[in-house]
């Protein structure tokens, strides 16, 4: 038995999966009291900027392999980035967290469809549209179009950052995507974030946000990448398909947003959809470690 698969196992994988997501949603829950005072933008901006600074000190990010055609997509990801994070912290601004992660899982699951050589692969983002009108409610007065709209802008960021990834992802692995794009993914919440942000910097804003940016991204990718070490990008993607259903959990225990029987039912329907999209049209990763979400991502195109 190696030294590795020694320290392995007090936790199996399937576990560290599960934490990932929990640390991600629990991020997400934890930032809406810095949402009120700082703005979604303004959010996104700091916990972004604070979360590069985290990653900078962990890694130094490889310039030296740089190319000059690798900048395009690099500067695109870190672009795609920064408006998923603005994005979804403007969703959940006006709609329950477990609603905003059902509509930005639509990205994935479109990408899975898009890539996959089977014509019934279009079945599970149809379905997944299905539970997400069942979750939004379109036809009750508490319907929010506005809530709806910027989840549904992360959710076709999310779909560009999976395609964006994957292409990088052959040439930069790990903590060096990270490290070279997430920067880049605070630069450009910077422009909106910064003016929403002015006059509301406090040193117990600060704390908090670092704190935050420990649950995303630095500790999620951490999680994740010792996760896939262990398990089939299949195996990891069907678990990450839970994240709905553990978005409206943690929306449920952190801010008390109790979903009807209704909304019940369309989360179901999402996940089982996340679930069977892992069954085909799959593009295997070339890099043995994965940068971050986007190792969740890869797995479920």
């Amino acid at each position: 038995m190696t030294g590795r698969a020694s320290y392995n196992v007090p936790v199996p994988p399937w576990g560290l999966a599960v934490a990932a997501m929990l640390s991600v949603q629990l991020g997400s829950a934890l930032s809406l009291d810095l949402i009120t005072t700082l703005g979604p933008a303004g959010t996104a901006w700091l916990r972004l900027s604070l979360g590069a600074i985290i990653l900078l000190t962990l890694a130094r990010p490889p310039l030296r392999t740089i190319r000059r055609r690798d900048m395009p997509t690099l500067l695109a990801l870190g672009m795609a980035t920064g408006l998923m994070s603005i994005a979804f912290l403007a969703a959940i601004e006006h709609i329950p967290l477990g609603t905003a992660v059902a509509i930005e899982f639509l990205g994935p699951l479109t990408v899975a469809a898009m890539r996959s050589h089977n014509a019934r692969a279009l079945l599970w983002p149809a379905a997944a549209l299905l539970g997400v009108v069942l979750l939004t409610e379109p036809w009750q007065s508490g319907f929010n179009p506005a809530g709806v709209g910027f989840a549904g802008i992360a959710a076709i960021a999310w779909a560009a950052y999976i395609l964006l990834t994957q292409r990088i992802g052959d040439r930069f692995t790990g903590i060096g995507t990270l490290s070279l794009t997430v920067p880049i993914a605070a630069i450009t919440a910077a422009v909106i974030g910064i003016p929403q942000a002015a006059g509301h910097l406090t040193p117990g804003i600060l704390a908090a946000t670092a704190g935050l940016a420990i649950l995303l991204p630095v500790l999620p990718f951490a999680l994740e990448m010792f996760a896939l070490r262990r398990m089939t990008p299949t195996a990891f993607g069907t678990l990450m398909s839970l994240e709905p259903a553990l978005g409206v959990l943690l929306g449920l225990l952190v801010l008390h947003q109790q979903p009807s029987a209704t909304q019940i039912a369309g989360i179901l329907l999402v996940v089982l959809a996340g679930a069977a999209a892992q069954r085909g049209g799959r593009r295997r990763p070339r890099s043995a470690e994965p940068a971050g979400r986007a190792a969740e991502l890869d797995s479920v195109t």
